[in-house]
């Protein structure tokens, strides 16, 4: 019997690619919004420590509960609203710092510390006014995958008041509509960065010329989100009223009405209490997420003289081939399976045909085998 090995050739028979599938995530309030019935907040998981709010897609002692996200919040130690005074002030200072290290690293200047999120993907710390009263939203990696794919995200919250929020003409609908994977993004520690921008035009407008807690948003920017972490982070402004009937909380960590302007509940609210705050606005988030596929590709080349043959004992008969009638016949062999070894002889993968394939010495193969991880 002939060799039974046939070698790559590492120039010509193996490819490596990606692969990118995207789903569509819907995440409907009727999930999480607040104040929609008690089976609701059955779904959100508040902590002893109080720095963050979880969200799932059951009641989270439910077995086929999914974590979906995570609610907090963050004040910049710079900010007109961190006092002494500011409920958990130092856990929204330590939160801020926190996720801006983590996303975006140190300045070109140690001196000057962490990034602050700002609305321009320059993060030019010298030019502009950093948010530095903001949400986070943490998406599960079980919805993002990999990462969310670029140009696909939104999410729509109500501004109007707290009684009756989503009233028309008080909702923003704020997506990442100018970043793409060709532009529109930047590359900081957390991955690729880019803008949110509010969609409506007159809310952009309001939005750019007033300040919430010191925090002026410029060309209608209202926040950044990470790609690959799967981070959301709103400016406070987004819920900046002229109208001081628009109340942003009704609460005070529990079900007490009381309520307060976002400059209120971002002073004097505990971090859950505004957490149910934003939740209650949030009307839905979408986007597409992002899984990567890589492969190897192999090329199995079956020359015309190798493989007519089988090593299955039941193929000869006395030292003749059982599927010949006449000696002078060619050798026929069928092939079922491909077999990757390595150097050392030992078998590392199979790959099945989904039909014997006939080998004989009139004809050549070459078998395309993937391998995805």
């Amino acid at each position: 019997m002939p060799n039974q090995f046939q070698p790559f050739n590492f120039n010509q028979d193996i490819v490596t690619t990606k692969t990118l599938l995207h789903e569509a995530i819907p995440l409907t309030g009727t999930i999480f919004k607040f104040g929609t019935g008690s089976y609701i907040e059955e779904n959100i998981k508040n902590f002893s420590h109080g720095q963050f709010q979880a969200v799932y897609d059951y009641p989270y002692l439910s077995s086929s509960a999914n974590h979906i996200f995570d609610l907090t919040l963050g004040i910049d130690e710079e900010s007109s609203l961190s006092s002494s005074a500011t409920v958990q002030n130092s856990k929204k200072i330590n939160m801020y710092n926190q996720m801006a290290q983590t996303l975006l690293g140190y300045t070109a200047s140690k001196a000057d510390g962490v990034h602050k999120f700002e609305p321009d993907l320059s993060l030019n710390t010298h030019s502009l006014t950093p948010m530095k009263e903001v949400f986070f939203i943490n998406l599960s990696r079980l919805l993002t995958k990999d990462q969310i794919k670029k140009g696909t995200f939104s999410i729509t919250l109500a501004t109007g008041s707290w009684t009756d929020a989503t009233v028309a003409g008080q909702t923003v609908t704020i997506t990442d509509a100018s970043a793409s994977d060709s532009g529109g993004t930047t590359s900081v520690l957390g991955g690729d960065m880019a803008l949110l921008y509010a969609g409506d035009g007159a809310l952009s407008t309001h939005l750019a010329t007033t300040e919430a807690g010191n925090v002026p948003v410029a060309g209608g920017v209202v926040g950044n989100i990470f790609y690959q972490a799967g981070v959301v982070v709103l400016s406070a402004s987004v819920f900046q009223s002229d109208d001081h009937e628009e109340y942003f909380s009704q609460q005070s960590g529990d079900l007490v009405a009381n309520l307060k302007s976002i400059e209120g509940a971002l002073t004097s609210s505990a971090i859950s209490a505004s957490c149910n705050a934003l939740r209650h606005r949030v009307c839905n988030i979408a986007f597409n997420n992002t899984t990567e596929i890589n492969s190897n590709i192999y090329f199995c080349r079956v020359p015309w003289n190798r493989y007519n043959y089988t090593t299955n004992p039941t193929y000869v008969n006395n030292a003749k081939i059982r599927v010949k009638n006449i000696a002078n016949d060619p050798p026929i062999a069928y092939i079922t399976t491909v077999g990757m070894y390595n150097a050392a002889g030992e078998l590392l993968a199979t790959a099945k045909l989904s039909e014997p394939l006939r080998k004989d010495p009139t004809n050549e193969l070459t078998l395309r085998v993937r391998l995805d991880y």
